[in-house]
């Protein structure tokens, strides 16, 4: 197995999947590659794009946990406020 058919590595980076995915396509681009190589590099790929997108997946969550958690934080803040208002 050639160093462009290995599985993607669960603990690959997120920059360094996308900066091998990057060379990757360079070199699909540029041709004057044999079939079969192309076809493995096109697999690795695949599979780069797949650590990409599972990485960009578990940054969104997050970010819409933490901005859901900001709301639900200003929410409590606005009703403790108007609360204390009519207590006055």
């Amino acid at each position: 197995m050639t160093s462009n058919t290995r599985p993607a590595d669960e603990t690959l980076g997120y920059e360094q999947a996308r900066d091998e995915l990057i060379e990757v396509v360079r070199r699909l681009e540029a041709g004057g590659i044999s079939l079969e190589e192309s076809l493995a590099l096109w697999e690795r790929g695949e599979e780069l794009a797949k650590v990409c997108r599972r990485w960009l997946e578990g940054a969104r969550e997050r970010l819409d946990a933490a901005l859901a958690e900001e709301a639900a934080a200003q929410d409590e803040d606005e009703g403790g406020e108007s609360t204390e208002r009519r207590a006055r």
